[in-house]
Parts: C-alpha cells; sequence; structure tokens
C-alpha cells in the first residue's frame, strides 16, 4: 500500500453539480452525492453512490485490477436494451484508508458510456 503525497496526490471532493451518466440512451445513474477524485495528473473522476445507480444494468464479471494507492478494484458490464459495454464501470469494496470515501460508490469510465454529464 501507498499513501497518497506530494510525489502523488489524491484529492477527493464533493461534486456540486447532479452527475448523469447514460449508454444506450438511457441514465444508469444520477446523483447529487457524486465525489469527484483528482489523482496526481490523471483526468478527474466521477464516483457515484450506489444507491444512484440503477444496479439492474450491471452485471458483476470476473476482471479485476490494483492500484497501490487505492487497492483492489472489481468491475461491472453495463447492459443496456442488448447493448453491452465490458468493465466499463470499476468499484473498490475494501479500498485503502486514504481514499476510504469512494467505499460504495462506482466509476465510470468515460469511453465506455455515451455520456457523463454535470448538470
Amino acid at each position: 500500500m501507498k499513501i497518497p503525497g506530494p510525489d502523488h496526490p489524491i484529492g477527493i471532493t464533493d461534486e456540486t453539480s447532479t452527475v448523469r451518466v447514460t449508454y444506450n440512451g438511457k441514465t444508469v445513474a444520477e446523483s447529487t452525492r457524486a465525489l469527484v477524485m483528482q489523482e496526481a495528473d490523471y483526468p478527474k473522476v466521477h464516483y457515484v453512490p450506489r444507491d444512484d445507480v440503477n444496479m439492474a444494468f450491471l452485471t458483476p464479471t470476473d476482471h479485476g485490477s490494483h492500484c497501490p494507492y487505492k487497492g483492489d478494484a472489481s468491475y461491472f458490464s453495463l447492459e443496456v436494451d442488448g447493448q453491452t459495454s465490458e468493465n466499463a464501470v470499476w468499484y473498490y469494496d475494501d479500498p485503502y484508508p486514504a481514499v476510504s470515501e469512494i467505499r460504495d460508490h462506482v466509476a465510470f469510465y468515460d469511453a465506455r458510456v455515451d455520456a457523463i454529464e454535470l448538470t
């Protein structure tokens, strides 16, 4: 486990806008309680509370990854009206303490959904 610091900062803040995620023309998530993670020089990532995601559109996959700063990630595919976006959603069941706020949240790959909009 690595701890965020000056060489690899991670900041998590509340998103002040509504976050809406669409795929295949359907809203799969909409939240006024999303978090924004800014990690080092990577693009910002929105983490949406699971309670604000239509989980009926998500199917667990066997895919996984590891981040030395956040922990082990698991994935969902999106399935909407016969269209599938593989491993489009990730989450951390047991994130490391430095990013514990993202527990019970999911994030969406921009390129694997129609849009992630802020309103």
